[in-house]
């Protein structure tokens, strides 16, 4: 019996949990959805985040509301997926800071990616006719950004670290309260999708660098807030194992000579035992391994996910 498409049969509401992790850092979780989170400057907030929908974008704005009044100033998009960005018109953010490849991709598969997104999560699509458009960035950068918060607030570091979930990522970095806003390059307890990643550099180099930071928060791009060196190093390796889990049997299969659909089975058999039970495996996991496929094939940049492509990979990899 086939498997209901991605994310398109998860229609129960998730508990939405805001979290003070120190004086002006916030962060939202909601059961392996999409996190956001907002630092308060001395007189301005920098969110993270923006949700699939300006209405998805207030139910968090009106819990934020609830500690601080300040106005959103800089609102940082950590890459260019959908649920992360099109809620961007909420925030009335004077500034919308991505890196300037996020950018490029927007231009490139900015509508797509939406179309495709739309159609296996819509659940966190809330009122998606509100939706003025693409999200496009005021202000861009290749390797660093810094925001002074003012006072004794502190600074954050706005760093790309590598190519990893996308080839775009950035992390936010709170010097005062060693907190890191990660986006999707680590997840705690929470599958990874890879669709458009680039493993072989994530699972190496690039999150090398953001364990590098010894962050004592970690807020990832779903999952709980990891607290303490030990759970941010943790969420950091389960992180790196789902990534050379996909590696090692994917590529045992393509090596072989196999097909898509026996690295498919043979990934899945082995990551469920310890992987299935977080949010979204059975979701991400056909997409991911034809990406990871795509890569053992030559395929630096990743192909543009379609809806139809979407359709296709799902029907021959989970049907």
């Amino acid at each position: 019996m086939a498997k209901p498409f991605a994310s398109s049969a998860d229609v129960a509401e998730k508990t939405e949990t805001l979290e003070v992790i120190a004086d002006g850092v916030y962060a939202l979780t909601a059961e392996g959805d999409p996190n956001v989170g907002a630092i308060e400057g001395e007189d301005f907030l920098v969110a993270f985040e923006a949700r699939a929908t300006p209405a998805a974008a207030r139910d968090w704005l009106r819990k934020l509301r609830e500690h601080t009044g300040k106005p959103i100033k800089y609102l940082v998009l950590t890459h260019y997926h959908a649920v992360r960005v099109l809620g961007a018109s909420a925030f009335d953010a004077e500034n919308i800071i991505t890196s300037e490849t996020t950018r490029k991709l927007i231009e490139e598969r900015g509508k797509q990616d939406w179309d495709s997104e739309f159609g296996r999560m819509p659940r966190l699509f809330k009122q998606p006719e509100e939706i003025p458009g693409l999200t496009w960035p005021t202000q861009t950068f290749e390797d660093r950004f810094d925001i002074d918060l003012g006072g004794d607030r502190g600074t954050i570091e706005l760093h790309f670290c590598g190519r990893g979930h996308t080839a775009g990522d950035i992390v936010g970095w709170h010097t005062k309260t060693k907190t890191l806003f990660a986006g999707d390059l680590v997840e705690a307890e929470a599958a990874l999708y890879t669709g458009d990643a680039f493993h072989f550099d994530w699972s190496s180099d690039t999150l090398d660098r953001v364990k590098a930071f010894r962050a004592e928060h970690l807020i990832g791009g779903r999952g709980a807030v990891a607290h303490g060196l030990e759970a941010t190093d943790a969420a950091v390796e389960q992180t790196r194992g789902f990534l050379l889990g996909m590696i090692e049997h994917v590529g045992a299969a393509h090596k072989r000579g196999g097909t898509l659909k026996e690295a498919f089975e043979a990934t899945h058999a082995a990551l469920e035992p310890k992987f299935g039970r977080w949010p979204i495996f059975e979701h991400c996991l056909p997409f991911d391994v034809q990406r990871l496929w795509d890569e053992f094939d030559g395929i630096d940049w990743p192909r543009i996910w379609t809806e139809e492509r979407d359709r296709e990979v799902w029907a021959q990899l989970q049907g």
